[in-house]
């Protein structure tokens, strides 16, 4: 009897330890607290709370509850520099301040409510919770608030209202709906002003406001139970902060701001050297060929993870390597992260232990699209010496870049195991959204070891948030060839711009599909690609994604705007230089301009590419003007002048030789003559417009400059930074250009520069340069020959004049 009763007992136990772990923790109470170092750390009755400042505006709120398994940090930067809060008690709360960043704690229960100095950011709801199988965060939620971010989504701008599926994931020829693509972003940036990123790489969900309306819930199976979170004076400046925490992203070499061949895929060496061989034939800027998997097997099915060269289709790589390199013109080669039972590394990849495991702890073997294969552990070092091993190897053959493609993983299953550099076991689930991370982690690191003074180049399909410290240039994946395809792709690149990611571009031309070839599409998409972070046609074989291959009227039309995109090589390299000092994204939302503006927010058809140009994409057939929402400020047309009064909206004609662009009043901007290849860029002959306007009094510009491959070349003042400014009254114009220089390798000792000021009707009374009077409205031809002279054309004053170290001051009367 007695041992029954033990055996019930024991059976009530064990119960009574199940249902205790499958509640929810109950809110904590503050305990105790004290600052370490300026980390406020709090003491519960539950675990341990810190807030630690970063940067001038951000604070990692990491939540520590007893007996919950945490993993690392995977969106902190290695090199985040922490601040020093400080601490007082108000009305028996704790208020933690760094800069004008506050939170107040509430103790009982323990709640966090945040402020940007007197206003309101948001709270915490519930705070931290934590069941058996689930645990993350709730957060209460402002009436009027939008949220935007949440990775790549095709939903409008403002994903208010929405739940959103954390867990990367291809979406093959999506159009104008997707929920759930290649990367999400467990972040968001709010109509208030914050970004709020939690930090948590496991599969789970974002709702905000979906399942209850004035609540922002983020759940997932497991992971890091911390959350960041970032507020600044205005947006711009809350994503530098946020940037400040999550990492910059690097300068990019100059050659990946040009002119990229690419499809899937070039089958042979001798078909690769054709299509470069016809970009140089036909005049078309070129600057980098992209080689899809045929490179390493002949078949899409059954090769991926040879990763060597297939010397039948490639007889002679490293030369092919060669002669491109010589033409100026650099290799990208893909890789995927799976390795089949059927390619050449199978069993050499098992015997060093490359590949993730399964429950046994053997090889996880799985089917999909490409055959029955295995995944690389990029989490283990041992996978990771393993790896890279063929990067090496293609890096001492003359590759320039790298080309990550199925990075989600495209296939993950969830008892699939990877090993931690700590050594510890996680599942597939609790790291899959950091998987692409990692692996652009790897590659970055690794190269920078091998080629310490070079700038990587890493185009990865997923990753995480804090990617961009690890050079990433994310692409928003297997688009539909068609106008409904080209249709989200502004939304897309302007919701990862807004949390890092400032250089996701698109396959211009589409890429999934299409029964026969729009020539009206195509350019359309083209167009636009000028003004995108990266100018990469990309598609499947059966049509042509390179316009060297299309008609002469399409060939033509493209033509001019590659060169456009290369002309704009000084202003375009000036917006990289931008985006890796603060995070500014190349692309940016208009909302930027006017945060007093919430309907902004919204607008998913126009963008300004840096501060100068405001961009409106064609994105249907047969258009002759587009609707667009001027910001404050006047605007022209770039391509006919027209003038226009800011703080209002338009309809900008167009037709398919032209773009709907227009240029800000006030806004300098560098050109250089177009070149074949970047290799032969120079900046000594520098065509510099200004954009005139008696209603815009002021004006400003810089240009930045080195040698567009060395590593750090700021840190290093291997540099130089160009300042324009502008003063413009009734009767005067005023222009001063200042140099900001160090010294780098074919650094010019002086620049002769063409002032183009536009928007001048009539011939100057007098022209001084530095006080030295300027022979007035010579010949054009006479001033190109001798160096010097002023000539109006067209509405526009034209200023030719040689340009050494000295601060120049222009007076136009």
């Amino acid at each position: 009897m007695l041992r029954k009763y033990r055996t019930i007992m024991k059976k009530l136990s064990l119960v009574f330890v199940i249902w205790l772990f499958s509640l929810p923790l109950l809110a904590a109470e503050l305990t105790g607290h004290q600052l370490q170092g300026g980390v406020l750390v709090l003491e519960t009755d539950q675990g341990q709370v810190t807030l630690t400042p970063y940067g001038d505006g951000a604070f990692e709120v990491f939540y520590q509850p007893d007996g919950v398994v945490q993993l690392p940090s995977f969106a902190i930067a290695e090199q985040a520099e922490k601040a020093a809060g400080t601490l007082q008690q108000d009305d028996g709360k704790l208020v933690f301040r760094h800069g004008d960043l506050t939170a107040v704690i509430q103790p009982s229960p323990l709640r966090i409510a945040y402020y940007q100095g007197d206003r309101f950011l948001l709270e915490e709801e519930a705070g931290l919770f934590v069941h058996q199988t689930l645990r993350g965060f709730r957060f209460k939620l402002s009436g009027e608030e939008k949220l935007l971010g949440g990775g790549q989504r095709v939903l409008g701008m403002d994903r208010r209202g929405e739940r959103l599926p954390l867990y990367n994931k291809a979406h093959y020829g999506y159009t104008t709906e997707s929920k759930q693509m290649y990367y999400g972003l467990p972040a968001l940036l709010s109509s208030r002003n914050y970004i709020l990123t939690f930090d948590n790489s496991a599969s789970g969900h974002l709702d905000l406001g979906h399942n209850e309306a004035d609540i922002l819930q983020f759940e997932a199976a497991s992971g890091r139970t911390a959350y960041i979170i970032a507020a600044g004076a205005d947006y711009p400046d809350t994503l530098a902060n946020y940037v400040a925490v999550t990492g910059h992203q690097p300068m990019v070499p100059r050659w990946a701001l040009g002119n990229y061949a690419s499809r899937f895929g070039y089958h042979s060496e001798t078909e690769t050297r054709d299509v470069v061989r016809r970009f140089q034939d036909e005049d078309i800027p070129l600057d980098a060929v992209i080689l899809d998997l045929f490179w390493f097997g002949e078949e899409v099915k059954g090769m991926m993870g040879n990763l060597d060269w297939d010397r039948e289709a490639f007889p002679t790589p490293e030369k092919m390597l060669s002669d491109f390199n010589q033409d100026g013109v650099k290799t990208i080669l893909i890789t995927e992260p799976f390795v089949l039972t059927t390619s050449d590394k199978w069993q050499e990849a098992v015997e060093a232990g490359a590949l993730a495991k399964n429950l046994a702890g053997e090889v996880k073997r799985f089917d999909f699209y490409f055959g029955n294969t295995g995944l690389i552990d990029v989490f283990n070092p041992d996978a990771q010496d393993w790896f890279w091993q063929t990067y090496q190897r293609l890096l001492e053959q003359g590759v320039g870049g790298w080309w990550g493609d199925l990075g989600e993983p495209e296939v993950h299953p969830a008892d699939t195991l990877h090993q931690l550099e700590d050594g510890r076991i996680v599942s597939a689930d609790e790291i899959h959204n950091a998987y692409g991370h990692q692996w652009a982690k790897m590659v970055y690191q690794r190269h920078r070891q091998a080629r310490p003074d070079e700038r990587p180049f890493v185009m990865m399909r997923s990753g995480f948030a804090g990617s961009q410290r690890y050079g990433m240039i994310p692409w928003t994946g297997d688009v539909s060839r068609s106008w409904d395809g080209l249709q989200p792709q502004v939304e897309l690149s302007l919701s990862m711009g807004l949390l890092g990611l400032g250089y996701t571009h698109s396959d211009l031309g589409g890429f999934a599909g299409g029964e026969s070839f729009d020539a009206e599409l195509y350019t359309r998409w083209l167009q636009y690609g000028v003004f995108q972070p990266v100018y990469r046609p990309h598609a499947q074989e059966n049509i042509a994604p390179e316009p060297v291959f299309h008609d002469q009227q399409t060939k033509d039309i493209v033509r001019e705007f590659i060169k456009l995109r290369y002309a704009m090589l000084p202003y375009n390299y000036s917006l990289a230089y931008q985006n890796s000092q603060s995070g500014m994204p190349l692309m940016r939302p208009l909302f930027f301009e006017e945060p007093g503006n919430p309907p902004l927010m919204d607008n998913k058809s126009s963008y300004l590419w840096g501060d100068a140009f405001l961009v409106t994409p064609v994105v249907e057939p047969g258009v002759t003007e587009v609707e667009v929402t001027l910001p404050k400020g006047v605007w022209f047309d770039y391509f006919t002048g027209q003038r226009y009064q800011g703080n209002q909206q338009i309809r900008q004609p167009t037709r398919l030789a032209t773009l709907p662009v227009l240029v800000r009043g006030g806004s300098f901007v560098p050109m250089t003559e177009p070149v074949q290849t970047t290799r032969d860029y120079s900046s000594e002959q520098l065509t510099l417009h200004y954009y005139a306007d008696l209603q815009v009094p002021q004006g400003s510009g810089i240009m930045y400059e080195d040698d567009g491959k060395t590593f750090d070349a700021v840190a290093k003042e291997q540099y130089e930074l160009l300042h324009f400014s502008a003063s413009q009254q009734a009767h005067q114009l005023d222009i001063e250009l200042k140099r900001e220089a160090y010294d780098y390798k074919g650094m010019p000792e002086q620049r002769q520069i063409t002032l183009v000021v536009h928007n001048w009707q009539h011939s100057p009374s007098a022209i001084a340069i530095n006080g030295r009077p300027v022979d007035l409205l010579t010949d054009k031809a006479q001033a190109e020959e001798s160096g010097q002279g002023v000539w109006l054309e067209d509405n526009r004053l034209h200023l030719l004049f040689s340009w050494r170290k000295e601060n120049i001051n222009i007076a136009i009367r």
